[in-house]
């Protein structure tokens, strides 16, 4: 029987239950996470193909998503492209075959958050997506600081991020990342740091996540402009004001 510490229960801002959407062909796969989503004082919708996902993710908006990478319509990246065209930046967790590494780095590189390997442990899950759901501000107390590095902002409470003034989306990993920069200004960064920092958890020593996620940052951060996100040869990452 799986067992679980005491944890505090994370819920959405107005006080309402995470809503979760489960998907996977294997239906004796979604009633595990189902139960142990449920364990948490979650809401979890479950889907078996790709079409039941896009269905059940425009009518119920879910907190997060975990998504199984082969369904039998269409696969979980296509899935996720439909679903964030309506919900740009709704979390994904891909669940991919053990030794699928294309499945794990097309899921990263498409966009999704994180992925987990099957077979997987539920007590895995849960904490994937409670360090997702904090990340993403759907299970945390908010505060009202505002981080400012040059003309670079960043909300924590609205998830608001602008540099001179233009607005800039950036998903719920990306906008931890830029947060993490953001509290140490010309302080160097190492990957190591980062995964400990952003991710919560050991990648497998997968340290290419960072250089993937800092080349995002990059694209919407100093696309046109002055870079202010700089790679220190060997050592990191550090952020520093323009000019």
């Amino acid at each position: 029987m799986t067992t679980y510490d005491h944890r505090p229960a994370l819920t959405r801002a107005d006080g309402t239950p995470i809503r979760v959407l489960a998907v996977d062909d294997e239906s004796s796969l979604t009633e595990l996470l189902s139960m142990a989503m449920r364990y948490e004082g979650w809401q979890v919708t479950t889907a078996a193909s790709g079409s039941e996902a896009v269905r059940a993710a425009r009518e119920v908006r879910p907190d997060a998503i975990v998504l199984d990478m082969m369904l039998p319509d269409f696969d979980g990246l296509e899935v996720m492209r439909r679903v964030r065209a309506e919900d740009p930046e709704v979390p994904v967790i891909f669940l991919t075959a053990k030794d699928a590494v294309e499945d794990r780095i097309g899921g990263l590189t498409a966009g999704g958050d994180d992925y987990v390997t099957k077979p997987f442990s539920l007590e895995e899950v849960i904490a994937r997506l409670r360090a997702l759901l904090r990340r993403s501000g759907a299970g945390a107390a908010r505060n009202d600081s505002l981080l400012v590095v040059g003309d670079l902002s960043l909300d924590e409470d609205s998830h608001e991020v602008t540099r001179g003034g233009d607005e800039i989306n950036l998903t719920a990993t990306e906008f931890e990342l830029l947060r993490y920069l953001m509290r140490n200004p010309r302080r160097v960064l190492s990957k190591a740091q980062i995964l400990d920092r952003v991710w919560n958890y050991d990648f497998g020593g997968q340290a290419n996540v960072v250089e993937l996620y800092i080349s995002y940052l990059r694209k919407k951060i100093d696309a046109n402009r002055a870079p202010m996100i700089h790679t220190m040869r060997g050592a990191g990452y550090v952020l520093r004001p323009a000019g």
